[in-house]
């Protein structure tokens, strides 16, 4: 599969015909919806299953900031790596004074998404909806139909949707590939298991990208994978991490969460997702893949303030090169030594995939011999 020039420095404009090509032959643009930006009124949220944030400001700050106000609106629990690193995205930009945030979480299923959007675009008004749509693609979809003045921007695996439903997903095959890398190196067994959500295109290819990069620092290395098909379910990931720790497994990629806590009972470095977390197990996360949605939000904000907002698919600005992704510094204070002819190795892989010379590759297949917890 091949993915756009490692050269660029800046994602397409939503809705441009300027893309390239990620794997999916799904690229081609989509209709024109230009958003008037009218003042949000700001009330209650109610009648949506999840829980609302409880920092939006009230009407007359809403309404005199001019700024636009954009609802996140999310499947599961913030506390989810995905949801939170959007979250995290959405509430810098709000302190950075470009946009009006609020927010709903644990829209768990198809009809507590769906009824929570239709009360937030009544009650709220906003302009801008962003949130993950993979549990409950149609749903969205549908209201996002009979709202064509409303820029939607959610996490899905299709495409766009003229007029106004554009999508994104977390390409960071990038830093997977870099922490694989460092991952290599540190084993000492030889042995190296990663625990992650399902077998989906969206997490394939950061598992293979892993397993790339372990392969280029220990060749001879193996690398288990087991799925516990669930995007949340901290308990099913533990348990899978500590069935990866008892076949031999010495280092952990903790692609969903829970598989931190294994590693830290056990003293062994594990690999972190989405946000820094390092502060999970100051002793035992080397380091993190970090997902920046800032790009992908500012890309959607500018659009709609300047009228060109139009369906698109936003999936570059989450590449390295755009500034989406990145691994984390690599903790000094970890209980065991990080050999610095490893972090050498890693750094200069890093330039060349800055710089364009070394391109990751893209893999959405399921990796060989994974496999799904229960089945």
């Amino acid at each position: 599969m091949t993915r756009g020039p490692s050269t660029r420095t800046t994602g397409p404009t939503p809705g441009s015909t300027d893309r390239t090509t990620r794997g999916r032959g799904r690229r081609s643009a989509t209709g024109f919806a230009a958003l008037g930006l009218a003042a949000a009124v700001i009330v209650g949220l109610s009648g949506c299953g999840g829980a609302t944030g409880d920092e939006p400001a009230g009407d007359a700050a809403t309404a005199d900031s001019g700024l636009p106000l954009v609802f996140g609106a999310f499947a599961t629990p913030l506390e989810e790596p995905w949801d939170g690193a959007i979250h995290a995205a959405l509430e810098s930009a709000a302190e950075d004074g470009l946009i009006e945030y609020q927010h709903v979480d644990n829209l768990a299923t198809a009809d507590e998404m769906e009824s929570g959007l239709r009360d937030i675009i009544a009650n709220q008004e906003p302009d801008i909806i962003i949130g993950d749509a993979f549990a409950a693609e149609d749903a969205v979809r549908a209201v996002a139909a009979d709202f064509p003045d409303i820029a939607f921007a959610f996490g899905s695996g299709d495409e766009e949707q003229a007029p106004n439903f554009s999508v994104f997903d977390n390409w960071m095959q990038d830093p997977a590939y870099l922490a694989g890398m460092m991952a290599g190196g540190l084993t000492k067994s030889g042995t190296i298991g990663v625990v992650a959500a399902m077998p989906i295109p969206e997490v394939n290819r950061i598992v293979n990208g892993f397993i790339a990069g372990a392969q280029e620092t220990n060749p001879s290395a193996t690398v288990t994978v087991s799925f516990i098909n669930s995007f949340f379910d901290p308990a099913t990931a533990k348990q899978a991490a500590e069935a990866a720790i008892a076949g031999g497994a010495d280092v952990l990629f903790a692609e969903r969460a829970g598989v931190i806590a294994a590693a830290s009972e056990n003293s062994l470095p594990v690999f972190g997702m989405m946000v820094d977390q390092q502060s999970e197990a100051p002793e035992y996360v080397v380091s993190s893949l970090l997902w920046d949605m800032r790009p992908t939000v500012e890309a959607v904000v500018s659009a709609v303030e300047d009228g060109s907002y139009e369906a698109a698919d936003l999936g570059e600005y989450s590449f390295m090169v755009n500034g989406g992704s990145a691994l984390a510094p690599v903790n000094t204070g970890t209980a065991f030594e990080i050999p610095s002819t490893l972090t050498t190795a890693v750094e200069a892989r890093q330039a060349e995939i800055l710089d364009g010379s070394f391109e990751t590759p893209i893999d959405e297949e399921a990796p060989a011999g994974s496999t799904t917890v229960g089945e």
